[in-house]
């Protein structure tokens, strides 16, 4: 391509024309709009410095953007502000002042998240919050697409979740606990019949009563809903929930199910200091069943000493990523320590690969498992 001789440095021409570049207009400054798309995509890039720079840029333009402070206040709960986050979400709902005419109701879930020495309080947000996503999903408006309905179903329903999970922990003993579970779960899976954490939860709740076979049913149901997705699929339920379903199946014995799993979860993050540790768990559990004459799905040629010495890979890898990290969970380390200690006392040391895999921190390890089609996969 030739050299275009002629062509002219705008700005150096402004100068040679005596014209000073004040005199130029000035740029146009970006819209809020823009700004708060800048700030959505930081958060989800888990950037959070960042984000709350361009938020602080759009409340010093309106102080009372409602969305702009939904924001702010998420950003402050992931980076440990709660008492920040706290008054921020506090000042979008009655009777604050500066409330929207429609409050979010992510205000209330999160207020209702950060009320965890109350639990009254938090059942009466996570119900404001449920009421309000009703009200959404029932308008449908014309500007309301299926994806938000969809989103406002997922949070109608994690509310209802919310409020079993403090009915069956906080108020545990109260006459009636168990009517209002049953309720609740009723209520979220009509609103979302195939919502993986509604079947979890029930499925929770029917362990409880005593109901392992409907456990069972509920927990597989849950697992079969997103299996097959890929890691990437945004469908895929958060490692959160995943975590939450392994120590279900494990309570009802599914071991094959749970490692699957786990072994999803650790391939796309080897630091997972709780996978590490329902991973070397699994393996424990799996050990006294063979040792008691369990016939284990996936289980062929491996001793319970194997599945015993595979338990303490995995459990020393927890506890080294647990220090490493400063993990908040120290009911987990104990655990885990207690395993090990366990594990030493009965002559099982760690592979010498395990060993320096957990000193080195690096995750993985050679353990291998067969699924049900006979194809040998990598465990971690």
């Amino acid at each position: 391509m030739g050299r275009l001789k002629n062509k002219k440095n705008p700005l150096k021409a402004a100068k040679s024309s005596g014209a000073g570049v004040a005199s130029s207009s000035k740029p146009t400054a970006p819209s809020i709009e823009s700004l708060i798309e800048k700030a959505q995509t930081l958060i989800v890039q888990c950037d959070y410095e960042l984000a709350r720079k361009f938020l602080v840029r759009i409340l010093e333009r309106d102080s009372i953007h409602a969305e702009a402070r939904e924001m702010l206040g998420f950003v402050q709960v992931e980076t440990g502000e709660l008492d920040s986050a706290r008054e921020i979400f506090t000042s979008l709902i009655p009777p604050s002042k500066s409330a929207p005419s429609r409050p979010p109701a992510s205000a209330y879930l999160y207020l209702a998240q950060l009320t965890e020495d109350d639990p009254r309080t938090a059942l009466n947000l996570y119900q404001q919050a449920f009421d309000l996503l009703l009200a959404l999903i029932k308008e449908r408006s014309s500007v309301t697409t299926e994806e938000q309905i969809a989103e406002y179903r997922k949070m109608a329903v994690r509310a209802l979740v919310s409020m079993v999970e403090i009915w069956m922990t906080d108020l545990c003993f109260e006459e009636d606990a168990e009517s209002n579970c049953d309720s609740l779960l009723t209520l979220a899976l009509e609103i979302d019949p195939n919502n993986v954490e509604a079947l979890q939860s029930l499925a929770s709740v029917r362990m409880s009563q005593q109901r392992p076979d409907e456990a069972r049913v509920l927990a597989e149901k849950s697992w079969s809903l997103w299996k097959d997705l890929d890691a990437d699929d945004p469908l895929l339920p958060p490692f959160s929930v995943r975590l939450s379903l392994t120590r279900l199946l494990l309570e009802l014995s599914l071991y094959h199910q749970a490692l699957t799993i786990l072994q999803d979860i650790i391939a796309s993050d080897d630091q997972d200091v709780e996978a590490w540790y329902l991973e070397g768990w699994c393996f424990f559990l799996m050990g006294d069943a063979v040792k008691e004459g369990a016939t284990i799905e996936g289980v062929d040629e491996l001793t319970w000493e194997d599945l015993k010495r595979d338990a303490r890979d995995c459990l020393e890898m927890c506890k080294g990523l647990h220090e490493a990290q400063e993990h908040p969970d120290e009911q987990l380390l104990s655990h885990a320590i207690e395993l090990i200690n366990e594990l030493e006392n009965a002559g099982i040391k760690p592979s010498p690969e395990g060993q320096d895999e957990a000193q080195n921190g690096d995750g993985g390890s050679e353990t291998e498992w067969e699924d049900e089609d006979d194809a040998d996969v990598e465990m971690s």
